[in-house]
C-alpha cells in the first residue's frame, strides 16, 4: 500500500534500489549485439506498445542520430499501423509490418515492454504474434522488461529485466528505466559516433 505523505520521497528513493539490483552484464551483452548488427549492415527495429512505444520512437532517433545505425519502429507510422489494425486486427500490427520490411537474420529486434505479453491475460498480443515470425527468420531479439515471466521474457534471446522494488510501481519504473538504459547504450563508446550538443 502506498503512503501518500511520503510518496514522492519514497518514489525517488526506490531508484537507487533498482540500480543496485540491475544486471549490468546484460546491458553489455545488448551493446555488443547492437555493435555486431551494425558491422553486419543489419537494421535495428524497436517494438513496444503504450509508453514503451514512445520509448521506441525516442530510441530510433538516438540510434540514427548519435550512432549512425539504421533503426525503425513500426509505431512511428500511425497510418500504416491503424490500417493494419482496422483491416487485419490489432494482433497483426507488427507481423504485417515485418513481412513488408523483409526482415532478415542479420537484423535485430529490440522489444520494450513492461510485462512482455500474456496470451492468458490477453495483453501485448501483437508482441507475442511477432515472435513467431522472428523465430522462423532466425532474427535475434533482446528485450527490456519489467517482468521476466511474460512471453518476451521467456522467448527473447537476451533480456534486461528491471528489478521490481514496488508492486504498485512496476510500469512507471520499467518504462523510465527503458529510457535510461537506452541512453546508456547510445552513449557507449562502442556505439556512439556523433556528439550531442550539450
Amino acid at each position: 500500500m502506498i503512503n501518500n505523505s511520503d510518496f514522492v520521497k519514497d518514489f525517488f528513493l526506490d531508484v537507487p534500489k533498482i540500480i543496485n539490483k540491475i544486471n549490468f552484464n546484460n546491458i553489455e551483452i545488448a551493446i555488443k549485439l547492437i555493435s555486431k548488427t551494425k558491422k553486419n549492415n543489419g537494421r535495428v527495429f524497436f517494438v513496444g506498445l503504450g509508453g514503451s512505444s514512445a520509448n521506441c520512437s525516442h530510441a530510433v532517433n538516438d540510434f540514427r542520430k548519435l550512432c549512425n545505425i539504421e533503426a525503425y519502429t513500426p509505431t512511428d507510422n500511425v497510418s500504416e499501423l491503424t490500417a493494419i489494425a482496422n483491416d487485419e486486427g490489432f494482433e497483426k500490427i507488427f507481423t504485417n509490418y515485418f513481412y513488408n520490411c523483409n526482415i532478415k537474420s542479420k537484423d535485430l529486434v529490440i522489444i520494450l515492454s513492461v510485462g512482455g505479453g500474456s496470451s492468458l491475460k490477453k495483453v501485448s498480443l501483437p508482441i507475442i504474434k511477432l515472435f513467431k515470425i522472428l523465430k522462423a527468420k532466425n532474427v535475434k531479439t533482446f528485450s527490456i522488461l519489467g517482468k521476466q515471466d511474460g512471453y518476451a521474457g521467456k522467448n527473447s534471446d537476451h533480456s534486461i529485466i528491471i528489478p521490481e522494488v514496488s508492486k504498485d510501481l512496476i510500469t512507471p519504473f520499467s518504462e523510465s528505466f527503458q529510457s535510461l538504459i537506452l541512453h546508456c547504450i547510445v552513449s557507449h563508446p562502442l556505439l556512439k559516433v556523433n556528439k550531442t550538443k550539450w
